[in-house]
């Protein structure tokens, strides 16, 4: 017997009001005791919410419409977390999206799609998926992280790891046509694509509820409601955050991790209870396209505030950092070549996670 999930559950209609309640007292009253801690949890469960309605409202619209209210949600939380930090650490900050984009993709390639393939061999032993589709993300996240995170280390306009205010323009247009290309390419052109008979003889855990009309503007509200509480609450957050990485002598990096560890956290759930649930294929469409949404709409985003606001953007990754995300873009790619995989791979890409995770704080 399968669990019905209604559209909007009760945690997904509180959760972006007690954001903005948890802010208030934030506001009124600072110095509270636990008063930061408390709006840190309002923050993820108004990230967590506002993903849910995205989803919702996406389900609703049908393709490709519903691709883009996903992808610019999640994107509107990306970039209001990098703004609020950049601004409260000033010059400090200017590798703070370059950290968060590579923290997503290396999250994406090894942390996601290594637990999904993890469980999901564990579970059924071999899985299948639509090898075209993944050639497709994987082709255009290929271009889009090599141009964004390690080209700027070898122009020579102006020494790496930056580029000039048109170099920054012209990457931020390449990587927003892209994204916009592999978009119309997954939803319109070629969806047959990122299909798998296996996801449809898959029997699901839960059955949800298609969205009405009604569920769909009460998501849209509660999606306005999440978005601001999410904004507000990284501006006030911030400053903290700051502080105590300095504190406790972390590296830079962390605060790029931990913005990127939240803003996947939701994506990262769905897709291993997909490969679970031997849908492979949709685990890897979640994982792939959220790398390519993250890098494909936030780096323009961020691109075009630094130039308008005049501040330093670094892109281009430190040596260790470049060797790390061509070792994930290459096992990867042979992870994925045949269109079955087992749980081996997954481990592989476990450990290459860990690794990465290690030498960010023990460099």
């Amino acid at each position: 017997m399968t669990e019905v999930i209604a559209p909007n559950p009760r945690w997904a209609v509180l959760a972006p009001f007690l954001g903005i309640a948890l802010l208030v007292i934030y506001t009124l009253a600072p110095g509270l005791p636990g008063v930061t801690l408390l709006l840190v949890v309002g923050l993820v469960g108004s990230i967590m919410a506002a993903v849910h309605h995205a989803e919702v409202i996406a389900h609703y619209l049908g393709e490709p419409f519903g691709t883009l209210v996903l992808a610019l949600a999640v994107t509107i939380i990306e970039v209001a977390l990098i703004v609020s930090m950049m601004l409260a650490g000033g010059d400090a900050a200017a590798t703070l999206a370059r950290d968060t984009v590579f923290a997503a993709v290396m999250i994406i390639l090894n942390g996601i799609i290594g637990a999904s393939l993890l469980v999901g061999g564990q579970r059924h032993r071999e899985q299948g998926f639509n090898l075209d589709g993944i050639n497709a993300a994987l082709g255009t996240l290929t271009v889009i992280v090599i141009v964004t995170l390690i080209l700027p280390n070898y122009s020579e306009s102006v020494p790496g790891p930056v580029y000039t205010s048109s170099q920054l323009l012209f990457v931020a247009a390449v990587t927003l046509l892209l994204f916009g290309a592999f978009t119309l390419f997954q939803t319109v052109g070629n969806r047959d694509y990122f299909l798998h008979a296996q996801d449809d003889a898959a029997k699901p855990d839960t059955h949800p509820i298609a969205p009405t009309a009604r569920d769909a503007l009460a998501s849209l509200g509660l999606l306005l409601v999440a978005l601001v509480a999410v904004v507000l609450s990284a501006k006030g957050i911030s400053p903290t955050i700051e502080r105590l990485v300095t504190a406790f002598g972390a590296p830079e990096a962390t605060v790029g991790i931990l913005i990127a560890a939240i803003i996947l956290l939701p994506e990262a759930a769905s897709a291993v209870r997909a490969a679970h649930a031997n849908k492979l294929q949709k685990s890897l469409n979640l994982a792939l396209g959220s790398a390519i949404a993250s890098i494909g709409l936030t780096v323009p985003a961020v691109a075009v505030l630094a130039v308008v606001m005049g501040w330093p953007l670094a892109l281009g990754l430190t040596v260790k950092s470049t060797v790390l995300l061509i070792l994930s873009l290459f096992v990867v790619s042979i992870s994925l070549r045949t269109g079955r995989t087992t749980k081996l791979p997954g481990i592989v890409h476990l450990v290459i996670f860990a690794a990465w995770l290690f030498l960010s704080f023990v460099p």
